[in-house]
């Protein structure tokens, strides 16, 4: 694709989008940034001046096409930011709002004139890590990564300034993005300006989405089936750790999202993973009964609730899928594994052990543990109609209503109360599911991070709630117990705003390796952090939200 092409159809779109936006011209004048990507580097950003739109145009388009003679690789996105607003403000005033914004959600460019001749787009901020030191609770300004930044961008030996009397210039812009194919107006307002606006979700949209994140998490598992756990995108770095637990439960996630795409790439990533799962990561133990179970042992020999859960989902979520009855004992084993860590009593469970001991290590350490240990049993009894792994459930079940575990509003819970009212459908346990998501609606439609298992609870417990609706008993209750216009509201709501956790080529082509993280999610307030656990929930999220919008979820 040609700057030429590219520029020619985003002119027009940029200037129809700003009169349809009633544009005014900042007093400094016309102050537009072109950002030419070719998919695999960080963009080229130029920022520009003019006394109207057709100068300031042309004068972006001739700084383009001169650096364009020195590259080997022709453009393949284009993006033009046009100035909208700018404000003057003091950098000890700038440093007061930065403490008050939540990390990387600091939504305005940043100059150092007034004339913006030295500036930034926030993009270039989020894209090199200039407002993140690790404090995931405000904005904090990165010296080293900003001096890097305009150094690259203007030449110049300068960061973050010195004198919090020293002026700064904030702006906010209004954009189009050009692939080639369309192009598209970006959202201006709020927390999701700088992407594509998207008043609803449709089914082509979402299936997309699940399209390329499935893509995404299927390129990260190597040949060997070890995946790669994650990257800080700003600088292509690789996340050091790993997790056994992380591992096990995104290969459930692909299978997901294999089922809904089909594509063979997507299964063998996600036959390799489990491969190495069974492999590498799970081991047999001997009971002090002398009987035979199976662990998934993690990072510091510990043995995870959960990590047996995730273990037994991805390994049933296969057979499943594919008619693969090979595992059956293995997943019989980690079951077990299960069942020796629940007390016969009380349907509680003890969440982590050592290994290869079995000696207690922590009675309780994480609530998600126990809605993926019943979950992750009632798949299995699904799978092969034991009962033993239905009563264990049955215990539990009445073990987290005692116990009040609702209040975590988590959505492992919500997935196992969903699937767990299907085989025992009395009336506590559609109340205990009602109440897991009624006093979360708020914390749903105002949540500022994407908090991707947020979806993830309401989808389990829309399918819940459709089976009521078709029971005259209970649609009584659920009518009586939750607004469901508030619930369709909040569900739909975040839906749509966990695009802003989303890899769109808009904002990628800022980072480092645009193309390595292309379709992929992220978490914004940890640097943009893309680790496969995270892709998982959001893949999961949206994989049953497509389902639901195409009429297929019961």
């Amino acid at each position: 694709m040609s700057l030429g092409q590219l520029a020619s159809s985003a002119k027009p779109v940029l200037s129809r989008f700003l009169e349809e936006t009633e544009y005014s011209v900042p007093a400094c004048g016309w102050v537009l940034f072109f950002a030419v990507c070719n998919g695999t580097e960080r963009a080229h950003v130029v920022n520009v001046r003019g006394d109207d739109f057709e100068q300031a145009w042309s004068n972006g388009m001739q700084r383009l096409r001169f650096w364009l003679k020195r590259q080997k690789t022709p453009p393949r996105w284009l993006r033009v930011d046009a100035v909208s607003e700018i404000r003057e403000l003091s950098w000890l005033e700038l440093k007061d709002t930065f403490a008050k914004t939540k990390t990387n959600y600091f939504k305005w460019g940043i100059g150092w004139d007034k004339e913006l001749r030295i500036a930034v787009l926030e993009q270039e901020l989020s894209g090199t890590s200039s407002l993140y030191t690790g404090d995931i609770r405000a904005c904090t300004p990165h010296q080293r990564n900003l001096h890097r930044l305009l150094n690259r961008r203007f030449g110049v030996d300068r960061g973050w300034p010195k004198s919090d009397s020293d002026p700064m210039w904030v702006f906010r812009t209004r954009a189009v993005f050009a692939n080639g194919h369309e192009t598209l107006a970006l959202e201006h307002e709020g927390n999701m300006a700088g992407v594509r606006r998207i008043e609803t979700l449709d089914v082509g949209l979402v299936r997309e989405v699940v399209r390329r994140s499935s893509a995404y998490l299927a390129r990260q598992v190597r040949p060997d089936g070890r995946w790669h756990y994650g990257w800080a995108p700003a600088f292509d770095k690789p996340l050091p750790s790993y997790n056994s637990l992380r591992h096990a439960s995104s290969a459930y996630a692909l299978l997901e999202g294999w089922e809904l795409t089909k594509e063979p790439k997507h299964l063998a990533a996600a036959e390799r993973a489990l491969e190495y799962l069974c492999r590498e990561l799970i081991h047999d133990v001997r009971l002090p009964n002398g009987n035979e179970v199976s662990y998934l042992v993690d990072v510091g020999n510990e043995i995870k609730l959960g990590g047996n859960a995730v273990s037994l989902l991805a390994l049933a979520k296969h057979a499943k899928l594919t008619g693969d009855t090979s595992r059956y004992s293995l997943m019989e084993n980690l079951a077990l594994g299960l069942l020796a860590m629940q007390d016969p009593a009380t349907g509680s469970f003890v969440h982590v052990l050592e290994y290869p001991s079995l000696a207690l290590k922590e009675t309780t350490r994480t609530i998600y543990y126990d809605g993926e240990a019943a979950f992750g049993l009632l798949r299995l009894y699904e799978l092969t109609g034991d009962p033993r792994w239905l009563q264990a459930v049955h215990k539990a079940m009445d073990h987290f209503i005692a116990s009040e575990h609702w209040r975590a509003h988590d959505h492992w819970l919500g997935y196992c109360i969903t699937e767990f009212t299907q085989h025992v459908p009395e009336e506590k346990y559609f109340l205990f599911g009602i109440q897991n998501v009624r006093e979360h609606l708020d914390f749903v439609l105002t949540r500022l991070t994407t908090y991707p298992t947020l979806l993830e609870l309401m989808m389990a417990a829309e399918k819940m709630f459709a089976r009521m609706q078709n029971d005259g008993r209970l649609r009584e209750i659920l009518h009586a117990e939750l607004d469901l216009e508030k619930f369709d509201r909040a569900l739909n709501y975040r839906a749509r705003y966990l695009l802003n956790g989303y890899f769109f080529p808009e904002l990628a082509m800022f980072f480092k390796a645009p193309a390595k993280i292309l379709g992929a999610f992220f978490i914004r307030h940890y640097g943009f952090r893309v680790r496969i656990d995270d892709v998982q929930h959001y893949l999961s999220g949206y994989v049953s939200y497509c389902d639901w919008l195409s009429g297929r979820r019961g």
